[in-house]
């Protein structure tokens, strides 16, 4: 997740440049003419970029709309800069436990899926992505216990009762509410508008999953 600075000072002064520099450091243009989701593989590479994309785009997102004019000055902060490493995090994790647990729900929702190999596939990916991503060091201290939450969501859930709506999406607009660096008093007067935000920007990532995703191919490999 980490970003070219001078691409980056580029955006603050550009803003328009951001969601192009989040889809070339992704890949997320070049994943949109890939193949079907049909392997362990694929998955992870799935759930991996699409929650980085959500986590940065949703989060840089609101600090340029709430700074205005003022968003490039903010990066000369040094204590703004670790704050919001922490909440890209937090954020990322939040996001990727949201589209855990969507993902899962498509897969139950099958023919000839089981909840042991829905369990298994989605908690073996969660675990996978953890492991690759290992313990960022500007993470924050919290980082560790919220990797311990998304796991436990992941293994309680009830996969049956995943609905294939915005429902599942539970965590990542709380999540960027609470973490990004901006005023309390100014995130309660934004909170609704926020979540709704992320909300909407999870639609387009629900589809590419629908039309990507092949169940059989993914839940044959766990039987």
């Amino acid at each position: 997740m980490k970003q070219d600075p001078r691409r980056l000072i580029d955006v603050l002064i550009n803003p328009s440049l951001l969601l192009t520099l989040l889809k070339e450091y992704l890949g997320l243009d070049r994943w949109r003419r890939t193949q079907p989701i049909t392997d362990r593989d694929s998955l992870h590479q799935f759930l991996n970029t699409r929650a980085s994309f959500m986590a940065q785009s949703s989060l840089y997102g609101y600090l340029r709309t709430r700074a205005g004019m003022r968003y490039p000055e903010l990066f000369n902060n040094d204590d703004f800069v670790v704050s919001i490493n922490i909440a890209k995090w937090q954020i990322w994790l939040a996001c990727l436990s949201d589209l855990c647990v969507y993902t899962g729900g498509l897969l139950m929702h099958t023919p000839n899926a089981t909840e042991q190999s829905v369990s298994q596939l989605i908690k073996g990916a969660l675990e996978t992505i953890l492991e690759e991503t290992g313990i960022p060091q500007d993470a924050g201290s919290d980082y560790n216990r919220t990797t311990q939450q998304v796991r436990q969501r992941v293994a309680d859930c009830d996969w049956k009762s995943v609905t294939d709506n915005e429902t599942p999406f539970s965590e990542s607009p709380q999540a960027l509410v609470k973490w990004a660096p901006i005023v309390e008093d100014i995130k309660q007067l934004d909170e609704e508008i926020v979540k709704n935000s992320i909300r909407f920007r999870w639609q387009s990532v629900r589809r590419d999953l629908r039309r990507a995703l092949d169940p059989d191919s993914l839940l044959e490999m766990n039987n």
